[in-house]
This record gives C-alpha cells, sequence and structure tokens, in this order.
C-alpha cells in the first residue's frame, strides 16, 4: 500500500447525485479530489465535461474544473490509497421487509479496509441505520484497519446542492474527539457553521429531518382527500388557511411525496422503533396510496376507464428534476393500466424509451394528469381536456 497522499479527499459513490456534487464543491474550494465510482459510463461522461444528471450550475463548475487538475476519476478502488480523508457516499436500502439491509455496508467494508492508510479518516455521508457508523468503525477495526470514523449526513435538495453545501450548517456526528476534528476541518472547506453531535445524535437528526418532511406531505395529501370527498374546493381552502396567517405558513400543498429518500428513510425509522412507529406507517399508507386515490376518484367520475388515453405529464419524482427514482408517477402509469386506460407518458428531462413527445401526448390523450410539476407544464394550453392537477400546479387550482 502506498504511504503518500497525493488526493486530499476521495468519494466513494462520486459520481452519484449526493457524491458528485459534493465532489465538486471539494475541488472548488481547492482540494485535489479523487471521484471513485465503479459506473464507468458515468465516469467517462463526466470526464467529458458532461454532468450525468440535473444540478444548477454543475454544467458550468465541472468544466472550469476539469483543466485544474484538481478532479481525478477512476473506477479501481487503489485510490483510496492515495488520500487520508475517504468520503463514503452510500446509504442504507430497504429490503422487502421495508427493513434496513446492512449488506450494503458490509460489502463497503471488505471492499475499501485492505486499501486504507493508517490514521485515515473515513466520513459516512448518506443517510444509514442509526448504529451504523459505529457497526461500520467495529468492522474495520476487527480488519485491521486504524483509522477514525464520522458520520456527516448530506441534507441538500437534489437540484440545489451546490448551494446548500455552502448554506446550510454541517452536522458532525463523532464518538472520538479526533475523528469529530478531523471531520469538521475536512466539512468547514464548505460551510461556515458545524454542528456537533455523537454519531447516533448524527445519525437519528437526519432520519428524523426526512421522516419529518414525508409526514407534513402525508397531512397535506390525507387533508386534500378529506376536502375532496367533501366535495369541497381545496384550493379555496388552502388559501384561507394559509394567507397571511405565519401558523399555517408550513402546509404544503398536496401532491406526490417520492423520491429515494423519504419514504425509505421513514421505513428506517419505523424499523429502528420498538413500537414501529405507527405515525410513520400511517404516512407511508397516505403518501404511497396517492395514486391509487387518484385513479379511484377518475373511476368514478368516468365509470370507466377502458378505451380511455391518459397522458402523464412529468415522471420524474419532483419537478425540474431528471431523477425518475421512487417517481409515484410510475405507479400511476400501473394502476391507470390496470384500469384498463391506454396511457402515454412523458417528461422534459427523463430518457425512457416507453415515453413519447408532449405533441402527441396532447393529440392523443382524452384526459392529462400532471405526475411532476415541472415549469414546462405551468399554463400549458389543453384545449379543452379533462386536466387532474393535484399539485394545483397548472393554472386553474388543484383539479380532481
Amino acid at each position: 500500500m502506498s504511504e503518500s497522499a497525493d488526493l486530499d479527499v476521495a468519494v466513494l459513490g462520486g459520481g452519484g447525485h449526493v457524491g458528485l456534487p459534493l465532489s465538486l464543491a471539494f475541488a472548488r474550494a481547492g482540494l485535489r479530489v479523487g471521484i471513485y465510482d465503479t459506473n464507468e459510463a458515468t465516469l467517462e461522461r463526466i470526464r467529458d465535461g458532461h454532468m450525468p444528471f440535473r444540478e444548477a450550475g454543475a454544467d458550468q463548475l465541472l468544466c472550469e474544473l476539469l483543466p485544474t487538475g484538481r478532479l481525478d476519476l477512476g473506477a479501481d478502488a487503489a485510490m483510496i490509497e492515495r488520500t487520508r480523508q475517504l468520503v463514503v457516499v452510500i446509504g442504507t436500502p430497504v429490503d422487502e421487509f421495508l427493513g434496513p439491509s446492512m449488506t450494503v455496508f458490509e460489502r463497503a467494508v471488505e471492499e475499501i479496509a485492505p486499501h486504507l492508510q493508517s490514521g485515515t479518516l473515513v466520513v459516512l455521508r448518506s443517510t444509514v441505520y442509526p448504529g451504523t457508523t459505529a457497526f461500520v468503525a467495529q468492522e474495520l477495526s476487527a480488519r485491521g484497519a486504524s483509522v477514525d470514523v464520522a458520520f456527516c449526513p448530506e441534507r441538500i435538495a437534489e437540484g440545489h446542492a451546490l448551494e446548500e453545501l455552502h448554506s446550510l450548517p454541517q452536522i458532525i456526528g463523532a464518538d472520538q474527539s479526533r475523528a469529530g476534528d478531523r471531520a469538521e476541518a475536512l466539512f468547514s472547506h464548505l460551510a461556515g457553521k458545524t454542528i456537533r453531535t455523537t454519531t447516533k445524535e448524527a445519525e437519528l437528526a437526519k432520519l428524523f429531518t426526512n421522516t419529518w418532511r414525508y409526514m407534513k406531505f402525508a397531512v397535506a395529501n390525507q387533508f386534500f382527500m378529506v376536502a375532496n370527498e367533501a366535495r369541497v374546493d381545496y384550493s379555496r381552502v388552502l388559501r384561507a388557511i394559509r394567507e397571511d396567517y405565519p401558523r399555517a405558513a408550513d402546509l404544503p400543498g398536496p401532491g406526490f411525496a417520492a423520491g429515494p429518500c423519504l419514504f425509505k428513510d421513514t421505513m428506517q425509522l419505523a424499523a429502528f422503533t420498538s413500537d414501529h412507529f405507527p405515525m410513520g406507517q400511517a404516512a407511508m399508507q397516505v403518501n404511497e396510496g396517492m395514486p391509487a386515490y387518484i385513479v379511484s376518484a377518475m373511476e368514478r367520475h368516468y365509470e370507466t376507464l377502458r378505451d380511455r388515453t391518459v397522458g402523464i405529464l412529468g415522471m420524474a419524482f419532483k419537478a425540474e428534476s431528471d431523477d425518475p427514482r421512487a417517481s409515484l408517477s410510475f405507479k400511476l402509469r400501473k394502476l391507470l393500466a390496470w384500469a384498463g386506460a391506454r396511457v402515454l407518458c412523458t417528461d422534459p428531462y427523463v430518457v425512457d424509451p416507453r415515453f413519447v413527445p408532449l405533441e402527441r401526448v396532447l393529440a392523443e390523450s382524452d384526459i392529462l394528469v400532471l405526475g411532476a410539476p415541472h415549469a414546462a407544464y405551468r399554463s400549458l394550453p389543453v384545449d379543452g381536456r379533462d386536466v387532474v392537477d393535484v399539485w394545483g400546479a397548472m393554472g386553474e387550482g388543484i383539479r380532481l
């Protein structure tokens, strides 16, 4: 193993939605950064100066940084040997029983342990099941790796990472002072403020943050369902609640609460608690049930969806994103097809051979359903077609 450290930091998973913006931000701060990722196609795209996904400001920053030599890309784990600071950007997935799967971290430990220099700082960055940081520290030690381990969770909104990596405080979770001091020094390159906690406190802080957002969306969706069942215009109800009333300003509107984090993290918290977190379970049922509620309401209104063509506008999991992971628009598509409808899908950002151009959706659809409230669909001329817009984003309020 090399005893040199020509890289200031390496990012395992450095080509992904969390790892790549972090790598660019470190390099912008003047650090020499190793982007370690096993996806060769992604690495080649980055080398060519193209972001593999949408991220505000990242395309220009990547092109500015490549000529500086501060970015080194590779798919060989030997890159880890060239640094004494490693950020691991892999999260804890949930299994088929909606419980945490630790297999990904067991594999990661096996992968990185032989390449770690003595005294390396290992920072876990993605959301993890409580106790994972201590588990990784123990497993690395059992394999003879003398390292410092910390948990410093990312808290960025996808698409706004480069801004929020600097504007938001960085949580530094560490159980030993040296690991905390070193992690704080690393992330002080990005943020002016850091918050020190233990590893488990930091792990819970991240899970609580995502679960709180998920539960707020569930309350908003449940309120919408109550109002809709009462045949009340929920747009007017929301206005009455929010307008010039600060204590209700944080009530979201209805919509699909989706993406790769919120549902998963809520289920991890449910698995962690002794009572299985019934409030989180209820939020999951409400949010995951929104597509079925929409289809059921459409069937009641039209009596049947057979022989009707339904166009879904937007298949990303949120507006202005090209990320389809865990998007509820796909569940909506499946349920509409099961109900007998012919379904056409379109999205200005998500590339999928099953999708069709917007023009064809508008030309052939009897009913339009807004799946993701992209700006391109706001004030879209629909020429008298029926529109389902639970987001209230197309200019005529919430419609179902």
